[in-house]
């Protein structure tokens, strides 16, 4: 690797390292999203518009160059890659079957949505590229110009996945993607990702103890780690965990890692020396992350694990919350349980979703007509709609609902998970 490489990696590790710093000092984050993975069944997905897929030259572009004095030339340039944008998308698209127009078409949409929600040095790319795991093209997402994640649409094969790669959509967000990503974007996508009945497959929580972590008296931490583990204080519900190791754990100038649990059953927690693999084994720092991979193997995984991280990195064992505790962090322990990949529709499930829909997307309509249509006219939009229910919830008795419609109400608006959602 050249020096002006090996540079330009210290450089955006740093940034790292710095970024993860002023999350934990300004928001008080002590778990953060370091991976995210959602699929979304094409008939939910985002319904893409003609003006997003074949945008034209708007006053924008005027309006920013009276603001900051453009030339000519720099205004025809601006225009001149809007409609150089335009006629890529439209070159790629054009040469697709219809059906593979549509998904492709859908996906671009999900793409820049996605970007939009992470900030505003998040695009999507216009070039489809060559997909992965099982879907056969992609549309990347990129920070500042370089992918942190992409999009996947139709099946690459005719396996037993194709039915399934051709009516979904993946999103797959890698750890640049969700650490540089703007202040609150979990929030807003916890929200995205149920008004399209997205599914998680795979999220990571991740604790960074930045300063290092206490060895307790073993004189290493490492060696802390195996006595826990050996004497059952890894252990979860009288389960003790698989173990492996990587590293070489005699030296302390090589990257270690102390890994629990197994991919395959989608619960893994790899403990590892994070300020090594990022600056190198010459790197002094103590810093430890502690890293918990969830994955849809044997688990529903909860949207809310993206509105609250750090009650579920806790709830994943008593171990994970002394880790909590040694940062000086609190939170509800919310166990995520194994049980078969069904849908799992419960009343309080159903209600959840339709308040949280009312709070973030009809509230705001719903005040203004209460503000100005008159009594006896509310009256009769009473009456008319007393007996009707949504869809999702025509499956549960009337009683049922209102059981739950208030608790959840009263939990939701106390609770502040009603922000307003992307638009």
């Amino acid at each position: 690797m050249s020096k002006r490489r090996n540079d330009l990696v210290l450089a955006t590790n740093h940034e790292i390292k710095v970024r993860l710093h002023a999350a934990k000092v300004e928001e008080w984050s002590y778990i953060h999203i370091d991976w995210l993975r959602f699929t979304i069944n094409r008939r939910h997905a985002p319904i893409p518009s003609v003006e997003l897929l074949f945008p034209e030259p708007d006053g924008a572009i005027d309006y920013q160059a009276a603001r900051d004095g453009w030339s000519q030339h720099q205004i025809d340039a601006a225009h001149g890659e809007v409609r150089a944008r335009r006629q890529r998308v439209v070159n790629l698209l054009r040469d697709l079957p219809d059906p593979d127009y549509h998904a492709s078409s859908q996906a671009f949409t999900l793409a820049e949505e996605v970007a939009e929600i992470l900030g505003k040095d998040f695009t999507a790319d216009t070039l489809i590229q060559k997909g992965k795991d099982f879907y056969r093209f992609r549309i990347d997402i990129l920070r500042k110009g370089h992918p942190v994640g992409w999009v996947g649409f139709l099946a690459s094969g005719n396996g037993k996945r194709k039915d399934n790669q051709n009516n979904t959509l993946h999103v797959n967000l890698e750890g640049m993607a969700c650490t540089f990503a703007q202040r609150g974007w979990n929030d807003v996508m916890a929200n995205y990702i149920e008004e399209h009945r997205g599914v998680i497959t795979r999220i990571d929580l991740a604790a960074d103890l930045m300063d290092g972590m206490d060895d307790k008296g073993h004189g290493d931490v490492f060696q802390r780690l195996f006595w826990e583990y050996e004497n059952g204080l890894m252990d979860h519900l009288g389960h003790r965990p698989d173990d492996n190791l990587g590293g070489d754990h005699l030296s302390k100038k090589k990257g270690r890692s102390f890994y629990l649990g197994s991919r395959a059953a989608g619960k893994l927690t790899n403990i590892y020396e994070k300020g090594k693999e990022l600056f190198g084994k010459e790197d002094d720092s103590k810093w430890i992350r502690v890293e918990l991979r969830y994955g849809n193997q044997k688990r529903l995984l909860p949207v809310d694990m993206l509105r609250r991280p750090a009650d579920f990195f806790a709830g994943a064992s008593e171990w994970h919350a002394s880790i909590l505790r040694e940062l000086g962090a609190q939170a509800v322990p919310e166990p995520v349980k194994c049980e078969k990949r069904v849908q799992v529709q419960t009343v309080a499930a159903e209600v959840t979703r339709n308040v949280r829909w009312f709070m973030n997307t009809a509230g705001a309509s719903a005040v203004l007509a209460l503000k100005n249509l008159p009594i006896k006219l509310l009256d009769s939009l009473c009456d008319e709609y007393a007996a009707k229910l949504p869809n999702r919830l025509k499956k549960f008795s009337l009683a049922e609902i209102e059981r739950e419609y208030q608790n959840v109400f009263t939990k939701l608006a106390s609770g502040g998970r009603a922000s307003p959602s992307f638009a």
